[in-house]
This record gives structure tokens, C-alpha cells and sequence, in this order.
């Protein structure tokens, strides 16, 4: 089979979907692999890097797009890549299973695609996560960005001109994202408290040497809806929400450093730091809003743009995973390779097992039609 690489061209992206690590292993299984030049640059994998592990390097994405049979991308392909998908082909990335119309536009090519994002969580599909293993990196990017941008020490310190206090840096949702930003903030010194609507994420927060930042239940229907769906938070009712808000407000006052990562899969991200909250924060303070591009954590977050709000900055950098480039795509490339196992046999030919519940879950579109929109 041929297995086509071509360079991410939406904005800001620097990841690319195969490394030469992964194109060696998917050489090996008798696959032909076809890498635009370029593709892996910004990520600091080489052309050559490529060539030696096997890859044939081509001149542009149109020989890419002309000749695979399975396309490997980050992300979805844009206005000017869908008319280079041939109906037939095998996509494989980040395809967004929530955007209903990029989907349609995606169908109509012809091509079978699967996103993902998609895949269950279930243990046997740990090791394609995409969402946890870019998660992962941009709960700890995150933290370097605070602390690039908060103007005083992480650590305390006991110097001959006198002690500095440990940052105090506060996390809000404790998924992959926050419990990396928890590990990285305690890693530099800070002292860290943490909250989240489930109840199992006590115990995971503490056990990384932060504070849980505790909301009681006051009714059986705060406690079911708590344990979330699938490993992902439910939305939770009024009552609680205004509880935590006020709890939280209490906490981002006294904090330097707060970190917000809470995200609900298909809907727009949930508002924890309010305008009121951030008027009452420390100047000098720092937000680093993760849940921008579903309209922010924090009303005033802006996506890619540091917001100074009377001296608190709100930091809305978008795809942090994309700014540790290296590593990110190593991992992604990874997640990739595995999910390959469930659609390309190991002689290299196709064989997509449809009635696998993880193929059935990512398939977002087959034969102009789009199977799912979630």
C-alpha cells in the first residue's frame, strides 16, 4: 500500500502525522511511503531523516495526494486540500467528529475517513488516544507559558537578599491536561491546589502533592451526573456550578497562577473564571485559558492572544501541543501507527475491520456519506 505524509498547511500547525521512526516501522510491513518535502521541518524531522528511514521524499502534496491510497494528516484537510482527495482513499488525523459541515465537505470527496478523536475510552484503545497524548503535552506547555509570563520565581527561595514565596498556582479540571499542568507546577516549586466535577479526581490530584479544591455534593443528582460519561465531565446542575463559582472565585484571588482546563465534547467550554473573578485577581497574575477554542474557560480570553485585563494577563494560545512540535508528533505519529493495525493488514494491504468497535466509533464518513456527526 502506499501511505501518503503531506505537510499540515492550517496555520500554526508545526506537528506532522509520521516521523521517521513510524515510517520505518510501516516500511517494514511493505507499505511504500510518500513524504512531501517539508513535511516534518518544523517539527525537526529531516528530509533526509526521512529518506534513510525508508520514506521516497516528493517535491508537493499533489504527488502525495495523487498516488497514496492512505493519507496520514493532524488535521482536518482544508478548503485547499479537499479537492486533492480521490473518492477511495483512507484518511486518518484529527478530523473534528463535532463539525458537521466540515464532515459533509469531507464526504462529498469520496473519501473514508476516520478522526480519532473519536475512538472510545476504552483500554485496548489507550494506546491510539490522540486526545490524551496531546492533552498531556499541553497541560505541561501550558505551565511553562505561565511561568514565562508571570513576572516572579515558581519556587521559593531562600536567598542572602531575602525570601521569595513559592507561586501559588491553581488548575481547574483535572483530565490529561490538568493533571500534567498539576505535575509540571509542583515539578517547578509551586504550591497547587486543583478542582474538578468528579469525584475520583481527589484522589489523582493528591496523589501528585496538590490540594483538592472540594465542592460537596448536596443531592444524589449532583453525585450521578459527577462521575461523568466515557472519562469526560457532564455538565453539571445550577445549584453546584454556583457553589463551585463562588469557591473558585475565592481561590483565583489568592492565586498567581491559574490554569483552566475544563472541556465537555460537543458543546462550548464552561465558564470558571468570570469577569468579576479576574477585576478581583492580583495584578500581575497569570490565566492560561487551554478551553479557548470553544469559547474559553474565561469570558476574556481571546484565541492566540495574551488579553491584559487591568494588569491580570489572560493567555488564549491556541493548539499548545503544536508548540512542543518535536515530541508532540513523535507521540501522535505513534497513536497513528496503532490504528493502522485495525485498517491495514500486515502483509500492507487493506483491511478495515468494520465491525470493531473502535474503527466503527472513528469512521466519520464512507462512500459521500457522513456516518456520524457528534
Amino acid at each position: 500500500m502506499k501511505i501518503g505524509i503531506p505537510a499540515e498547511t492550517r496555520p500554526g500547525e508545526t506537528r506532522v502525522a509520521a516521523t521517521p521512526e513510524t515510517v520505518k516501522k510501516m516500511s517494514a510491513g511493505g507499505n511504500q511511503v510518500l513524504v512531501q518535502a517539508g513535511a516534518g521541518q518544523r517539527a525537526s524531522y529531516t528530509d533526509e531523516a526521512y529518506a534513510a528511514a525508508g520514506a521516497t521524499v516528493v517535491s508537493d502534496a499533489a504527488q502525495v495526494y495523487g498516488q497514496a491510497e492512505l493519507i496520514l494528516k493532524v488535521q482536518a484537510p482544508d478548503a485547499g486540500e479537499l479537492p486533492q482527495l480521490r473518492p477511495g482513499q483512507i484518511l486518518l488525523g484529527m478530523l473534528n467528529p463535532f463539525d458537521a459541515d466540515g464532515l459533509e465537505k469531507l464526504a462529498a470527496t469520496g473519501v473514508t475517513g476516520f478522526a480519532l478523536e473519536a475512538a472510545p475510552r476504552i483500554t485496548r484503545a489507550q494506546s491510539l488516544d490522540v486526545l490524551s497524548s496531546q492533552a498531556n503535552i499541553a497541560g505541561y506547555k501550558a505551565v511553562i507559558v505561565a511561568a514565562d509570563h508571570y513576572g516572579r520565581f515558581m519556587p521559593m527561595l531562600m536567598t542572602a537578599a531575602g525570601t521569595v514565596k513559592a507561586a501559588r498556582v491553581v488548575v481547574l479540571g483535572a483530565g490529561v491536561a490538568g493533571l500534567q499542568a498539576i505535575a509540571t507546577a509542583k515539578r517547578l516549586g509551586a504550591v497547587v491546589e486543583a478542582s474538578d466535577v468528579r469525584p475520583a479526581a481527589k484522589e489523582q490530584i493528591e496523589s501528585l502533592g496538590a490540594k483538592f479544591i472540594d465542592v460537596p455534593f448536596e443531592t444524589d443528582e449532583e453525585r450521578e451526573i459527577a462521575q461523568g460519561t466515557g472519562g469526560y465531565a457532564r455538565p453539571m446542575p445550577a445549584a453546584w456550578m454556583a457553589r463551585q463559582a463562588a469557591l473558585v472565585a475565592e481561590r483565583c484571588k489568592q492565586a498567581d497562577i491559574v490554569i483552566t482546563t475544563a472541556l465537555i465534547p460537543g458543546r462550548p467550554a464552561p465558564v470558571l473564571v468570570s469577569e468579576e473573578t479576574v477585576a478581583g485577581m492580583k495584578p500581575g497574575s497569570v490565566i492560561v485559558d487551554l478551553a479557548v477554542e470553544r469559547g474559553g474557560n474565561c469570558p476574556l480570553s481571546r484565541p492566540d492572544e495574551v488579553v491584559d485585563a487591568n494588569g491580570v494577563k489572560i493567555v488564549g494560545y491556541t493548539n499548545l501541543a503544536a508548540r512542543v512540535a518535536t515530541d508532540a508528533s513523535a507521540l501522535y505519529a505513534r497513536n497513528l501507527l496503532d490504528f493502522m493495525k485495525l485498517v491495514v493488514a500486515k502483509d500492507g494491504a487493506l483491511d478495515i475491520q468494520r465491525e470493531d468497535e473502535i474503527v466503527a466509533a472513528c469512521m466519520v464518513c464512507d462512500a459521500q456519506r457522513v456516518l456520524r456527526s457528534r
